[in-house]
């Protein structure tokens, strides 16, 4: 179950908290990516962010890939589900940075306002969601959740429907995405003629086996 949940307060740690909180994430990491803690008192570290993209991202036709509709040098496709990507950002990186970040990793030429970042966390066998603020810093987060994913992952989605920014697209990712739709919508309905006729030659078939003359 997929709860919505507000965001949380933040709590500001002390530099020697800071410290400690570091030394205790160390040492139960099991993949080796471990925070660092520089003398100005930032640490780094890493983050993992799922990708939960709903509609096609455009990007840069040499780097698309899978399904897609082309618009000059630009490629709308669907990214595959279950994408995560690790990203490697100081605690000083806000939710706005990274989000930035992920898309250039990417290549994606999409405007950064269309997509949010969210925090899913398990607790008492639910799963919440929680939107965040574009001012909050993901590797806080992460170092108070401590390393395990199932305690805290991240998330990236686009706006809700209701918040979708639609002036940010331009006229040919528009233009695409309805590629995308009427290709999809094509596709959908040969399947259903197809498990209709299925349906049908069956039924048919039944039928002559019943209604048998004399």
């Amino acid at each position: 179950q997929d709860v919505q949940k507000e965001s949380e307060p933040h709590v500001y740690l002390s530099k020697e908290e800071v410290k400690e909180k570091i030394q205790s994430y160390n040492s139960s990491v099991t993949d080796k990516l471990k925070m660092t803690l520089n003398a100005n008192g930032i640490y780094t570290g890493f983050i993992k962010v799922q990708m939960e993209l709903c509609r096609p991202i455009t990007v840069q036709s040499s780097q698309s890939q899978g399904r897609c509709a082309h618009s000059n040098n630009e490629t709308a496709f669907y990214l595959p589900d279950g994408c995560v990507n690790t990203l490697h950002i100081s605690s000083t990186n806000t939710v706005r940075e990274v989000i930035e970040a992920l898309l250039k990793k990417f290549f994606v030429a999409d405007n950064p306002a269309k997509f949010a970042l969210y925090k899913r966390c398990h607790k008492e066998d639910q799963v919440y969601t929680c939107k965040l603020s574009d001012r909050e810093h993901p590797l806080y987060l992460r170092l108070v959740a401590g390393p395990r994913t199932e305690m805290l992952s991240f998330v990236l989605r686009e706006h809700e429907t209701g918040e979708v920014m639609w002036e940010a697209f331009t006229i040919p990712e528009l233009q695409n995405f309805l590629r995308i739709l009427d290709k999809e919508e094509s596709e959908q309905l040969q399947i259903l003629k197809k498990r209709y006729a299925a349906y049908r030659d069956k039924l048919e078939e039944a039928l002559s086996g019943v209604w048998k003359p004399g």
